[in-house]
Protein backbone atom coordinates (compact mmCIF):
# COMPACT_ATOMS: atom_id res chain seq x y z
CA UNK A 1 0.00 0.00 0.00
CA UNK A 2 1.22 3.58 -1.09
CA UNK A 3 2.36 5.78 1.28
CA UNK A 4 -0.65 8.12 0.24
CA UNK A 5 -3.17 5.84 0.51
CA UNK A 6 -2.50 4.67 3.81
CA UNK A 7 -2.16 8.09 5.35
CA UNK A 8 -5.68 8.66 3.51
CA UNK A 9 -7.70 5.98 5.93
CA UNK A 10 -5.80 7.31 9.39
CA UNK A 11 -8.65 9.71 10.62
CA UNK A 12 -7.31 10.08 14.18
CA UNK A 13 -3.27 10.90 13.75
CA UNK A 14 -2.11 10.00 17.26
CA UNK A 15 -0.84 6.61 18.64
CA UNK A 16 -4.04 4.60 18.90
CA UNK A 17 -5.05 6.19 15.80
CA UNK A 18 -2.71 5.45 13.46
CA UNK A 19 -2.06 2.17 15.28
CA UNK A 20 -5.62 0.88 14.94
CA UNK A 21 -6.16 2.01 11.50
CA UNK A 22 -3.05 -0.17 10.50
CA UNK A 23 -4.02 -3.10 12.49
CA UNK A 24 -7.40 -2.89 10.82
CA UNK A 25 -5.41 -3.33 7.56
CA UNK A 26 -3.69 -5.89 8.56
CA UNK A 27 -6.18 -7.94 9.90
CA UNK A 28 -8.48 -7.34 6.72
CA UNK A 29 -5.49 -8.76 4.56
CA UNK A 30 -5.35 -4.88 2.92
CA UNK A 31 -1.84 -5.02 4.13
CA UNK A 32 -0.08 -8.66 3.51
CA UNK A 33 2.04 -10.35 5.20
CA UNK A 34 5.74 -9.23 3.93
CA UNK A 35 5.06 -5.88 3.39
CA UNK A 36 7.69 -3.03 4.25
CA UNK A 37 5.48 -0.59 5.90
CA UNK A 38 6.78 3.17 5.07
CA UNK A 39 8.94 5.01 7.65
CA UNK A 40 8.11 6.66 10.85
CA UNK A 41 9.16 10.07 9.34
CA UNK A 42 7.14 9.88 6.20
CA UNK A 43 4.08 8.86 7.98
CA UNK A 44 4.71 11.57 10.42
CA UNK A 45 5.39 14.20 7.77
CA UNK A 46 1.86 13.41 5.85
CA UNK A 47 -0.15 13.01 8.90
CA UNK A 48 1.76 16.37 10.24
CA UNK A 49 2.70 15.09 13.69
CA UNK A 50 5.99 14.09 14.87
CA UNK A 51 7.81 10.88 14.75
CA UNK A 52 7.85 9.77 18.09
CA UNK A 53 4.03 9.78 17.71
CA UNK A 54 4.34 7.60 14.82
CA UNK A 55 6.65 5.47 17.08
CA UNK A 56 4.41 4.94 20.18
CA UNK A 57 1.77 3.60 17.28
CA UNK A 58 4.72 1.37 16.22
CA UNK A 59 5.63 -0.30 19.19
CA UNK A 60 1.38 -1.24 19.63
CA UNK A 61 1.78 -3.02 16.70
CA UNK A 62 4.82 -4.59 17.83
CA UNK A 63 3.42 -5.91 20.68
CA UNK A 64 0.68 -7.17 19.31
CA UNK A 65 2.58 -9.57 17.23
CA UNK A 66 1.67 -7.85 14.06
CA UNK A 67 5.62 -6.57 12.52
CA UNK A 68 8.89 -6.64 13.05
CA UNK A 69 11.43 -4.12 13.21
CA UNK A 70 14.96 -4.62 11.33
CA UNK A 71 16.85 -1.50 11.93
CA UNK A 72 17.93 -0.48 8.27
CA UNK A 73 15.48 -3.01 6.63
CA UNK A 74 12.68 -1.33 8.37
CA UNK A 75 9.60 -2.25 9.58
CA UNK A 76 7.72 -5.03 7.95
CA UNK A 77 4.19 -6.80 8.33
CA UNK A 78 4.55 -10.53 10.44
CA UNK A 79 2.48 -13.90 9.52
CA UNK A 80 -0.07 -14.51 12.60
CA UNK A 81 2.92 -16.75 14.56
CA UNK A 82 0.59 -17.02 17.61
CA UNK A 83 -2.81 -16.33 16.88
CA UNK A 84 -4.35 -18.04 20.02
CA UNK A 85 -2.75 -14.77 21.78
CA UNK A 86 -5.29 -12.11 22.77
CA UNK A 87 -4.15 -8.71 21.79
CA UNK A 88 -2.59 -7.62 25.66
CA UNK A 89 -1.31 -11.01 25.54
CA UNK A 90 0.88 -10.16 22.87
CA UNK A 91 1.98 -7.28 24.87
CA UNK A 92 3.35 -9.42 27.90
CA UNK A 93 4.98 -11.73 25.54
CA UNK A 94 6.76 -8.75 23.56
CA UNK A 95 10.25 -7.96 23.57
CA UNK A 96 11.24 -4.25 23.54
CA UNK A 97 12.02 -2.81 20.17
CA UNK A 98 14.82 -4.13 18.11
CA UNK A 99 15.63 -6.69 20.71
CA UNK A 100 14.58 -10.05 19.01
CA UNK A 101 18.00 -11.34 19.24
CA UNK A 102 19.31 -10.25 22.10
CA UNK A 103 19.61 -13.38 25.18
CA UNK A 104 17.45 -13.13 28.22
CA UNK A 105 19.18 -13.87 31.30
CA UNK A 106 16.38 -12.65 33.56
CA UNK A 107 12.46 -12.53 32.71
CA UNK A 108 11.03 -10.59 35.15
CA UNK A 109 8.15 -9.79 32.69
CA UNK A 110 6.40 -13.76 32.85
CA UNK A 111 4.25 -13.02 36.38
CA UNK A 112 5.08 -16.56 37.27
CA UNK A 113 5.64 -18.39 40.40
CA UNK A 114 9.03 -19.46 40.73
CA UNK A 115 9.41 -23.10 39.86
CA UNK A 116 11.81 -23.93 42.90
CA UNK A 117 9.14 -22.48 45.29
CA UNK A 118 5.93 -24.70 44.28
CA UNK A 119 5.22 -28.22 46.10
CA UNK A 120 6.19 -31.39 44.57
CA UNK A 121 2.72 -32.74 42.74
CA UNK A 122 4.42 -36.25 42.62
CA UNK A 123 4.05 -37.34 45.90
CA UNK A 124 0.26 -35.87 46.56
CA UNK A 125 -0.14 -37.60 43.31
CA UNK A 126 1.29 -40.99 44.17
CA UNK A 127 -1.13 -40.77 47.27
CA UNK A 128 -4.50 -40.24 45.59
CA UNK A 129 -4.26 -41.37 41.92
CA UNK A 130 -5.00 -45.23 42.90
CA UNK A 131 -8.40 -44.01 44.31
CA UNK A 132 -9.42 -42.18 41.51
CA UNK A 133 -7.93 -44.16 38.92
CA UNK A 134 -11.56 -44.67 37.71
CA UNK A 135 -15.06 -42.80 37.01
CA UNK A 136 -18.28 -44.46 37.34
CA UNK A 137 -20.69 -41.98 36.18
CA UNK A 138 -20.21 -38.60 34.02
CA UNK A 139 -23.31 -37.58 36.29
CA UNK A 140 -21.14 -37.61 40.06
CA UNK A 141 -20.71 -34.56 41.57
CA UNK A 142 -19.00 -31.81 39.98
CA UNK A 143 -16.93 -30.88 43.44
CA UNK A 144 -14.92 -33.94 45.55
CA UNK A 145 -17.50 -33.74 48.61
CA UNK A 146 -13.74 -34.25 50.85
CA UNK A 147 -12.60 -31.06 49.20
CA UNK A 148 -15.30 -29.24 49.91
CA UNK A 149 -14.99 -28.72 53.62
CA UNK A 150 -11.03 -27.90 53.28
CA UNK A 151 -12.23 -24.87 51.05
CA UNK A 152 -14.43 -23.63 53.85
CA UNK A 153 -11.95 -23.59 56.10
CA UNK A 154 -10.26 -21.53 54.32
CA UNK A 155 -12.86 -19.28 52.86
CA UNK A 156 -12.59 -15.73 54.02
CA UNK A 157 -16.46 -15.61 54.73
CA UNK A 158 -18.93 -17.86 55.11
CA UNK A 159 -20.35 -18.89 51.81
CA UNK A 160 -23.66 -19.73 50.67
CA UNK A 161 -22.15 -22.33 47.86
CA UNK A 162 -18.80 -23.38 46.60
CA UNK A 163 -17.52 -24.93 43.35
CA UNK A 164 -14.27 -25.56 41.40
CA UNK A 165 -13.63 -24.33 38.12
CA UNK A 166 -10.11 -24.28 35.97
CA UNK A 167 -7.66 -21.45 37.58
CA UNK A 168 -9.03 -18.20 38.14
CA UNK A 169 -9.31 -16.73 34.97
CA UNK A 170 -11.90 -19.56 33.90
CA UNK A 171 -13.65 -18.33 37.71
CA UNK A 172 -14.05 -14.89 36.87
CA UNK A 173 -14.97 -15.62 32.79
CA UNK A 174 -17.90 -17.74 34.13
CA UNK A 175 -18.48 -15.52 36.87
CA UNK A 176 -19.01 -12.55 34.11
CA UNK A 177 -21.39 -14.79 31.58
CA UNK A 178 -23.23 -15.86 34.57
CA UNK A 179 -24.22 -11.88 35.61
CA UNK A 180 -23.66 -9.97 32.48
CA UNK A 181 -25.62 -9.34 29.37
CA UNK A 182 -23.89 -8.23 25.43
CA UNK A 183 -23.15 -4.31 26.23
CA UNK A 184 -23.10 -4.40 30.23
CA UNK A 185 -20.49 -2.22 32.02
CA UNK A 186 -18.08 -3.72 34.27
CA UNK A 187 -16.45 -1.31 36.64
CA UNK A 188 -12.25 -2.80 36.39
CA UNK A 189 -9.01 -1.53 38.59
CA UNK A 190 -6.65 0.61 36.14
CA UNK A 191 -4.01 -0.51 36.44
CA UNK A 192 -5.46 -4.20 36.25
CA UNK A 193 -4.64 -7.56 34.53
CA UNK A 194 -4.48 -7.49 30.80
CA UNK A 195 -6.30 -10.25 30.38
CA UNK A 196 -9.25 -8.76 32.10
CA UNK A 197 -9.54 -6.49 29.86
CA UNK A 198 -9.16 -8.83 26.94
CA UNK A 199 -12.10 -10.83 28.46
CA UNK A 200 -14.48 -8.23 28.63
CA UNK A 201 -13.77 -7.30 24.92
CA UNK A 202 -14.37 -10.82 23.88
CA UNK A 203 -17.43 -10.91 25.71
CA UNK A 204 -18.91 -7.50 24.18
CA UNK A 205 -18.50 -5.90 27.67
CA UNK A 206 -17.59 -2.47 28.08
CA UNK A 207 -14.47 -1.59 30.89
CA UNK A 208 -15.28 1.50 32.95
CA UNK A 209 -11.84 2.22 34.83
CA UNK A 210 -11.68 2.82 38.42
CA UNK A 211 -8.37 4.21 39.83
CA UNK A 212 -6.02 1.72 42.60
CA UNK A 213 -4.05 2.77 45.68
CA UNK A 214 -2.67 0.67 48.31
CA UNK A 215 -5.74 -0.94 49.34
CA UNK A 216 -7.26 -1.34 45.71
CA UNK A 217 -10.06 0.68 44.37
CA UNK A 218 -10.68 3.85 47.14
CA UNK A 219 -14.31 4.26 48.12
CA UNK A 220 -14.78 7.31 46.00
CA UNK A 221 -13.15 5.80 42.75
CA UNK A 222 -15.82 3.14 42.90
CA UNK A 223 -18.76 5.77 43.89
CA UNK A 224 -17.63 7.60 40.68
CA UNK A 225 -17.44 4.54 38.62
CA UNK A 226 -21.14 3.29 39.67
CA UNK A 227 -22.25 6.39 38.08
CA UNK A 228 -22.06 4.10 35.04
CA UNK A 229 -24.97 1.60 36.22
CA UNK A 230 -22.30 -1.77 35.79
CA UNK A 231 -23.92 -4.95 36.06
CA UNK A 232 -20.79 -6.00 38.18
CA UNK A 233 -17.57 -4.78 39.53
CA UNK A 234 -13.98 -6.75 39.20
CA UNK A 235 -11.98 -6.80 42.64
CA UNK A 236 -8.51 -8.04 43.34
CA UNK A 237 -8.35 -8.39 46.96
CA UNK A 238 -5.08 -8.67 47.68
CA UNK A 239 -1.84 -9.01 45.73
CA UNK A 240 -3.21 -6.97 43.26
CA UNK A 241 -1.16 -7.56 39.44
CA UNK A 242 0.81 -5.27 38.57
CA UNK A 243 1.00 -3.12 41.95
CA UNK A 244 0.80 -5.34 44.58
CA UNK A 245 -1.75 -3.91 46.47
CA UNK A 246 -3.68 -5.77 49.25
CA UNK A 247 -7.06 -4.86 50.39
CA UNK A 248 -7.96 -4.23 54.32
CA UNK A 249 -10.86 -5.09 56.06
CA UNK A 250 -11.71 -2.30 56.72
CA UNK A 251 -11.66 -0.84 53.24
CA UNK A 252 -13.82 -3.76 51.91
CA UNK A 253 -16.82 -2.56 54.35
CA UNK A 254 -16.61 0.70 52.76
CA UNK A 255 -16.64 -0.85 49.56
CA UNK A 256 -19.67 -2.50 50.40
CA UNK A 257 -21.29 0.63 52.42
CA UNK A 258 -20.54 2.30 49.34
CA UNK A 259 -21.81 -0.64 46.93
CA UNK A 260 -24.99 -0.75 49.49
CA UNK A 261 -25.92 3.12 49.37
CA UNK A 262 -25.52 3.86 45.73
CA UNK A 263 -28.57 4.14 43.93
CA UNK A 264 -26.68 3.04 40.92
CA UNK A 265 -24.61 -0.06 42.78
CA UNK A 266 -27.49 -1.92 44.56
CA UNK A 267 -27.28 -4.70 42.04
CA UNK A 268 -24.27 -4.74 40.76
CA UNK A 269 -22.30 -7.79 41.75
CA UNK A 270 -18.95 -8.19 42.99
CA UNK A 271 -16.70 -10.65 41.43
CA UNK A 272 -13.34 -11.32 43.57
CA UNK A 273 -10.49 -12.16 41.79
CA UNK A 274 -8.19 -13.77 44.76
CA UNK A 275 -5.32 -15.24 42.11
CA UNK A 276 -2.47 -15.10 44.46
CA UNK A 277 -4.10 -16.82 46.95
CA UNK A 278 -1.63 -18.60 50.12
CA UNK A 279 1.53 -16.96 48.52
CA UNK A 280 -0.12 -13.27 49.49
CA UNK A 281 1.68 -12.08 52.46
CA UNK A 282 -2.06 -10.40 53.06
CA UNK A 283 -5.00 -12.26 55.12
CA UNK A 284 -7.81 -13.32 52.84
CA UNK A 285 -10.74 -10.52 52.58
CA UNK A 286 -14.16 -10.56 50.87
CA UNK A 287 -16.70 -8.05 50.43
CA UNK A 288 -18.57 -11.41 50.97
CA UNK A 289 -18.52 -10.81 54.69
CA UNK A 290 -20.78 -7.73 54.42
CA UNK A 291 -22.70 -8.89 50.89
CA UNK A 292 -22.78 -12.87 50.49
CA UNK A 293 -25.81 -12.71 48.38
CA UNK A 294 -23.98 -10.80 45.79
CA UNK A 295 -19.97 -11.81 46.21
CA UNK A 296 -18.29 -14.22 43.75
CA UNK A 297 -15.42 -14.77 45.10
CA UNK A 298 -13.07 -16.49 43.20
CA UNK A 299 -9.85 -18.71 44.69
CA UNK A 300 -6.34 -19.18 42.95
CA UNK A 301 -3.99 -22.03 43.34
CA UNK A 302 -1.65 -21.56 40.73
CA UNK A 303 0.77 -19.12 41.81
CA UNK A 304 0.85 -21.25 45.29
CA UNK A 305 0.31 -25.11 43.90
CA UNK A 306 1.22 -25.40 40.62
CA UNK A 307 -0.03 -23.07 37.60
CA UNK A 308 -0.66 -26.60 35.70
CA UNK A 309 -2.92 -27.90 38.28
CA UNK A 310 -5.63 -25.16 36.55
CA UNK A 311 -7.53 -25.28 39.68
CA UNK A 312 -9.45 -22.33 41.54
CA UNK A 313 -12.53 -22.74 43.63
CA UNK A 314 -15.38 -20.22 43.42
CA UNK A 315 -18.12 -19.13 45.98
CA UNK A 316 -20.91 -17.16 45.22
CA UNK A 317 -24.76 -16.96 45.74
CA UNK A 318 -26.34 -20.37 45.24
CA UNK A 319 -27.97 -19.33 42.48
CA UNK A 320 -25.07 -18.25 40.43
CA UNK A 321 -23.18 -21.09 40.90
CA UNK A 322 -25.48 -23.39 40.29
CA UNK A 323 -26.06 -21.93 37.02
CA UNK A 324 -21.68 -21.69 36.55
CA UNK A 325 -22.03 -25.19 37.11
CA UNK A 326 -24.96 -26.54 34.78
CA UNK A 327 -23.00 -24.51 31.87
CA UNK A 328 -19.78 -26.45 32.63
CA UNK A 329 -21.88 -29.95 32.33
CA UNK A 330 -22.30 -28.77 28.56
CA UNK A 331 -18.74 -28.08 28.24
CA UNK A 332 -16.13 -29.61 30.40
CA UNK A 333 -18.08 -31.33 32.44
CA UNK A 334 -15.85 -30.97 35.37
CA UNK A 335 -12.59 -30.07 37.08
CA UNK A 336 -10.26 -33.49 36.74
CA UNK A 337 -11.10 -35.21 40.16
CA UNK A 338 -7.80 -36.63 40.01
CA UNK A 339 -6.62 -33.01 40.24
CA UNK A 340 -9.17 -31.74 42.92
CA UNK A 341 -8.05 -35.48 44.61
CA UNK A 342 -4.13 -33.41 44.77
CA UNK A 343 -5.37 -30.15 45.48
CA UNK A 344 -7.13 -31.64 48.86
CA UNK A 345 -4.15 -33.62 49.98
CA UNK A 346 -1.42 -30.69 49.43
CA UNK A 347 -4.00 -28.53 51.60
CA UNK A 348 -4.00 -31.15 54.27
CA UNK A 349 -0.50 -32.53 54.21
CA UNK A 350 1.90 -30.88 56.26
CA UNK A 351 4.93 -30.72 54.31
CA UNK A 352 3.52 -29.60 51.35
CA UNK A 353 1.63 -27.20 54.02
CA UNK A 354 5.11 -26.04 54.91
CA UNK A 355 6.70 -25.71 51.29
CA UNK A 356 3.63 -23.42 50.81
CA UNK A 357 4.21 -21.00 53.69
CA UNK A 358 8.16 -21.24 52.78
CA UNK A 359 6.99 -19.88 49.28
CA UNK A 360 5.11 -16.75 51.20
CA UNK A 361 7.96 -15.99 52.95
CA UNK A 362 10.30 -15.90 50.60
CA UNK A 363 8.16 -13.80 48.34
CA UNK A 364 7.43 -11.73 51.39
CA UNK A 365 11.51 -11.34 51.71
CA UNK A 366 12.33 -10.63 48.11
CA UNK A 367 9.78 -7.88 47.93
CA UNK A 368 11.17 -5.69 50.89
CA UNK A 369 14.55 -6.69 49.92
CA UNK A 370 13.59 -5.37 46.17
CA UNK A 371 11.94 -2.38 47.58
CA UNK A 372 14.84 -1.61 49.65
CA UNK A 373 17.50 -1.69 46.82
CA UNK A 374 15.79 0.31 44.50
CA UNK A 375 15.36 2.63 47.90
CA UNK A 376 19.34 2.99 47.90
CA UNK A 377 19.49 4.11 44.58
CA UNK A 378 17.15 6.95 44.85
CA UNK A 379 13.36 5.19 43.31
CA UNK A 380 10.80 4.91 46.42
CA UNK A 381 8.30 2.10 45.94
CA UNK A 382 5.76 1.10 48.76
CA UNK A 383 6.41 -2.48 48.98
CA UNK A 384 4.53 -4.67 47.43
CA UNK A 385 2.80 -8.08 47.64
CA UNK A 386 2.40 -11.08 46.18
CA UNK A 387 4.33 -11.67 42.92
CA UNK A 388 4.56 -8.09 41.21
CA UNK A 389 6.47 -4.73 41.76
CA UNK A 390 5.19 -1.42 40.09
CA UNK A 391 7.92 1.25 39.41
CA UNK A 392 7.52 4.51 38.08
CA UNK A 393 9.39 5.03 34.88
CA UNK A 394 10.20 8.37 33.14
CA UNK A 395 9.37 6.64 30.05
CA UNK A 396 8.61 3.08 29.71
CA UNK A 397 9.75 2.52 26.14
CA UNK A 398 12.92 3.63 26.62
CA UNK A 399 13.30 1.78 30.34
CA UNK A 400 12.37 -1.31 28.87
CA UNK A 401 15.16 -0.91 25.78
CA UNK A 402 18.02 -0.14 28.28
CA UNK A 403 16.79 -3.72 30.44
CA UNK A 404 16.62 -5.41 27.08
CA UNK A 405 20.52 -4.26 26.90
CA UNK A 406 21.64 -5.48 30.41
CA UNK A 407 19.63 -9.14 29.34
CA UNK A 408 16.56 -8.39 31.60
CA UNK A 409 12.64 -8.33 30.37
CA UNK A 410 9.93 -6.80 32.25
CA UNK A 411 6.73 -5.61 31.33
CA UNK A 412 5.48 -2.18 30.44
CA UNK A 413 3.02 -0.13 32.28
CA UNK A 414 0.68 1.08 29.71
CA UNK A 415 -0.55 -2.52 28.84
CA UNK A 416 -1.97 -2.64 32.35
CA UNK A 417 -4.73 0.16 31.93
CA UNK A 418 -7.66 -0.72 29.73
CA UNK A 419 -6.82 1.57 27.27
CA UNK A 420 -2.97 0.70 26.32
CA UNK A 421 -3.56 -2.10 23.68
CA UNK A 422 -1.30 0.40 21.05
CA UNK A 423 1.66 1.62 24.09
CA UNK A 424 -0.59 4.90 24.89
CA UNK A 425 -1.10 5.83 27.88
CA UNK A 426 -4.24 7.30 29.73
CA UNK A 427 -4.03 11.11 30.42
CA UNK A 428 -3.12 11.56 34.05
CA UNK A 429 -1.76 8.51 34.52
CA UNK A 430 2.17 7.64 35.31
CA UNK A 431 4.47 5.39 33.06
CA UNK A 432 5.37 2.10 35.06
CA UNK A 433 6.99 -1.39 34.69
CA UNK A 434 5.87 -4.02 35.69
CA UNK A 435 8.50 -6.61 37.62
CA UNK A 436 7.94 -10.04 38.51
CA UNK A 437 9.71 -11.37 41.27
CA UNK A 438 9.39 -15.06 40.42
CA UNK A 439 13.01 -15.64 39.15
CA UNK A 440 14.84 -13.02 41.33
CA UNK A 441 16.49 -15.65 43.35
CA UNK A 442 19.70 -13.60 43.61
CA UNK A 443 21.78 -10.52 43.25
CA UNK A 444 18.87 -7.80 44.21
CA UNK A 445 21.05 -5.25 44.67
CA UNK A 446 22.69 -5.77 41.40
CA UNK A 447 19.75 -6.02 39.69
CA UNK A 448 18.04 -2.97 41.42
CA UNK A 449 20.35 -0.63 40.36
CA UNK A 450 19.91 -1.56 36.54
CA UNK A 451 16.03 -1.20 37.44
CA UNK A 452 16.57 2.11 38.92
CA UNK A 453 18.97 3.57 36.11
CA UNK A 454 16.57 2.46 33.47
CA UNK A 455 13.95 3.58 35.03
CA UNK A 456 15.15 7.15 35.66
CA UNK A 457 16.94 7.69 32.51
CA UNK A 458 19.94 8.05 33.87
Amino acid sequence: MELEDLVAQIDEPTPRGIATTISMLIRTGEIAPGTRLPTVRSIGAALGVSPATVSHAWQGLLDAGLVQVRGRAGTTVLEPATPWLTDRSHVLASRAPGDAASPVRLDLAAGIPDPLLLPDLRESLARVAPAHATISSYLQPPMLPELEPVLRARWPYAAPALTVVDGAMDGVQRALAAVTRFGDRVVVESPGFPLIFDLLTQMNLMAVPAPVDREGIPPEGLRSALASRPAAVILTPRAHNPTGASMSRARAGHLAEVLQMHRDGRDTVVIEDDHAGAVSASAAVSLGTHLPQRTIHVLGFSKSHGPDLRIAALSGPAGAVEQIVARRVLGPGWTSRVMQAVLRDMLVDREQLRTVAGARHEYYVRQRQLAAALAEHGVVVPVADGLNAWIPAHDEVDAQVRLAAHGIRVSRGSAFTPAGRDGALPEGLVPHVRVSIGPLREAIDEVAAVLARATSGR
